[in-house]
């Protein structure tokens, strides 16, 4: 056990050494300069001495590998830098955003895994049914619809058309309310996005639930509960159920880690203040810190999770304790 959890241990810090080599290299692999952005419209009239002074004060003068030493040195440290647009601390940014994803995200996929493994074990029951067959359909096609399509639509047809909920934000700006208004407020502004992402989200949960399902019931055991006398019912949720969700309980787990990451897109689209927005507008400005930082957290929580899943799946099946 100790011997596993160590190779373990040693490919998670390898990963972590690749994703601090790479969350530095590639913003600046990006066309644009973030200048344009640190001077605004007035970047053309800067002397090459403003310039040299401006590239100085965030350290961009410095040579590349003097630059990465000095990231990896402030990571060693816990700290994750300043931002160059604003100028506040990274970690202050992604504390304010953070909320806002995990309340968004984390209810989405719990949402999505019920309602796909639901559905999916359903269908896998009623295999050849037109719950079956008409469900497999509604997944496939959501399966290939794109988020952001999905999302314009819900903006066109439920905030800009009927008026049910707000276009953008994670509440009403310039307005202070509490208690259930501000409840009421912060669930009319996350209903859209929250919707977008299950949806989309569904699809994946469904189809690993019924392909497991299916391959369940071809199982000696069904068989042999079958022939005991036990009901149908109790099959399904004693024997086939229970077996058939070791994968999606995997997934599950594995997904937790992109928690953090937030949905950079159904968060862009609907303006929601996550870390997928701040990924996105850090991305837009040239803001290195900030996309180094927002990187390196994602990558963490990933790790996190996939160590999270190494401890609890023995647990989860029995069989992994045997191996």
């Amino acid at each position: 056990m100790w011997r596993f959890f160590a190779g373990r241990g040693a490919q998670y810090l390898l990963v972590i050494v690749l994703t601090v080599m790479l969350n530095f290299a590639l913003p600046r692999m990006m066309p644009g300069s973030p200048l344009v952005f640190l001077a605004g419209e007035d970047v053309g009239f800067l002397s090459p001495e403003q310039r040299h002074q401006l590239y100085a004060l965030y350290g961009l003068d410095q040579p590349q590998w003097r630059q990465f030493l000095t990231y990896a040195a402030n990571l060693a440290r816990g700290q994750l830098g300043y931002s160059f647009q604003r100028g506040r601390p990274i970690a202050h940014m992604i504390g304010e955003r953070l909320p806002y994803t995990l309340l968004l995200v984390g209810t989405a996929l719990i949402l999505a895994t019920l309602a796909g493994a639901l559905l999916g074990a359903l269908a896998a029951w009623r295999r050849g049914s037109a719950l079956d067959l008409g469900s497999l359909g509604v997944v496939m096609l959501f399966e290939s619809v794109p988020s952001f399509w999905l999302a314009m639509i819900f903006i066109a047809v439920f905030a800009a058309g009927l008026g049910w909920f707000p276009v953008f934000g994670a509440g009403t700006a310039g307005v202070a309310l509490a208690g259930w208004p501000l409840l009421v407020d912060r669930a009319r502004h996350i209903a859209l996005p929250l919707a977008t992402l299950t949806i989309i989200t569904i699809p994946g949960i469904y189809l690993i639930m019924r392909y497991s399902m299916l391959a369940v019931l071809g199982e000696l055991y069904i068989a042999t509960a079958r022939a005991k006398g036990v009901s149908e019912r109790a099959v399904l949720r004693r024997h086939a159920v229970r077996n058939a969700l070791l994968p999606v309980a995997t997934v599950f787990m594995l997904n937790l880690g992109f928690i953090v990451s937030g949905a950079t897109i159904v968060e862009t689209v609907f303006s929601y203040p996550g870390i997928g927005r701040l990924l996105y507008e850090a991305v837009l400005n040239r803001d290195y810190p900030v996309i180094q930082g927002t990187f390196f957290i994602i990558t963490v929580s990933v790790i996190a999770a996939n160590i999270l899943c190494d401890l609890l799946y023995p647990l989860i099946d029995p069989r992994v304790r045997q191996r």
